[in-house]
């Protein structure tokens, strides 16, 4: 099939935010890109100057499938990242069965391919059954198409079993993706240590349940030479040690989530267990912290943070209540609203941070930018226009948002995978 996007903004370089270009799709890649084109019996989409961008890669997604499609599934979370923008999705390795062996993997994709209308990528477990006892068949993993190794939101206590797993891992370079959290700190915390959750009477779960767990993997990633990535940073100490190994030259990368610097634990008043996310909702130094590294490239990524959950589950005692958040449908929009219409960074960096940056961590060498030769994973949006968050309309079967009823700029009008529009 040809198609070619006619009058399209393209914002990242080498373009010209001056002219208005068309992309030449044929195949599901971007076979040209120019200015006026025109092919025989091409399809033509008009899109009268609207921004262009490449496809959002989410690198922390809980997508349930299988074991808890009654949470979500692959048809249901793949709908919501298109509407979200995102074209390509990664699949946490905390399902039921596990994802620690190639048969899981091979059925994942399998079914992604029958089912999903975006591209979806499993990581594979770094321990059996996520349990954090014994180092996962990685290689056989690594074979069938796992492009990370990650225990899900779960944690390797051991220092010396997450040794032997960089270790291991530096056999194949394969990113590691460490949650970080020391439940010695954290204990039965319900939400961030501070005044906040002592005026509320609620355990709280200390910054440094995550520092030291960052400070540990860093360390181990310096020793063994591997590629580490810590996931939803939090707190302005993680992003402070970051920074340094950065500085050092350790092969480290790190993201956040929106709702760590669009909120914070004052969003949890009056208990809202919408508000209720691992790791907690921090202070406002915290929020500063993040932004400033967003801002400077220390913070390499922005993921959904995706962790559906049923409503039944959330509307509970906040203590009882489950933790977890709906993301997808709201990523772009919060980080569009909160980081680029407030002049911390420019559109072209939240391009780096959601599309271009996840491509190059994760080695998917055909996605994050328009280029030739590229997969034609594109979204069109509005950046004019403004809406208010909707939950109820979700295509995610998790229709709940701590911002709901928000009103948000940055809309996405059309997903396109392989040169297909999925949304």
């Amino acid at each position: 099939m040809k198609t070619i996007l006619k009058n399209c903004k393209l914002i990242t370089p080498p373009f010209s935010e001056e002219k208005l270009y068309d992309i030449f799709i044929e195949g599901g890649l971007i076979a040209d890109i120019g200015e006026n084109l025109h092919v025989e019996d091409a399809k033509e989409l008009d899109l009268d100057g609207h921004v262009v961008l490449p496809g959002f890669i989410d690198m922390h997604c809980n997508i349930c499938e299988p074991g808890f499609e009654n949470i979500e599934d692959i048809s249901t979370v793949s709908r919501s990242a298109a509407r979200g923008g995102f074209t390509s999705i990664t699949c946490e390795p905390n399902t039921k069965p596990v994802i620690d062996n190639k048969t899981v993997v091979e059925y994942i994709i399998s079914k992604s391919k029958a089912q999903a209308s975006v591209n979806i990528y499993p990581y594979g477990s770094m321990s059996m059954g996520c349990e954090g006892t014994a180092i996962a068949e990685i290689g056989e993993m690594y074979e069938a198409g796992v492009v990370a190794i990650s225990d899900g939101d779960e944690f390797i206590d051991s220092a010396a079993l997450m040794r032997n797993v960089m270790r291991y891992s530096r056999m194949f370079d394969l990113p590691i993706m460490t949650h970080c959290e020391d439940r010695s700190l954290s204990g039965k915390g319900v939400m961030n240590e501070g005044y906040t959750a002592s005026c509320l009477g609620l355990s709280g779960m200390p910054r440094e349940a995550e520092e030291l767990q960052v400070a540990r993997n860093i360390l181990l990633a310096e020793i063994t030479g591997a590629r580490l990535h810590i996931a939803h940073v939090s707190t302005g100490g993680s992003v402070r040690m970051v920074r340094d190994a950065k500085k050092r030259g350790l092969q480290v990368t790190c993201e956040t989530c929106p709702h760590y610097f669009a909120l914070t634990e004052e969003a949890v008043e009056d208990y809202n267990t919408l508000a209720k996310v691992n790791p907690p909702l921090r202070t406002q130094e915290d929020v500063e912290a993040i932004l400033e590294g967003i801002a400077d490239g220390i913070i390499d990524a922005i993921a959904s943070g995706h962790s559906p959950t049923s409503r039944t589950d959330k509307d509970k005692e906040f203590g009882n209540a489950a933790y977890g958040i709906s993301a997808l449908e709201t990523a772009f929009s919060i980080s569009f609203t909160k980081l680029v219409e407030t002049g911390i960074i420019s559109l072209a960096r939240l391009v780096e941070l959601m599309s271009k940056k996840p491509a190059e961590i994760l080695k998917l060498e055909q996605k994050g930018e328009i280029a030739i030769g590229k997969d034609a994973d594109l979204i069109v949006i509005e950046t004019k226009g403004t809406q208010i968050i909707e939950p109820e309309l979700f295509a995610s079967k998790a229709k709940f948002s701590p911002f709901a009823g928000q009103e948000v700029k940055g809309r996405v009008v059309y997903t396109i995978v392989g040169g297909k529009i999925v949304s």
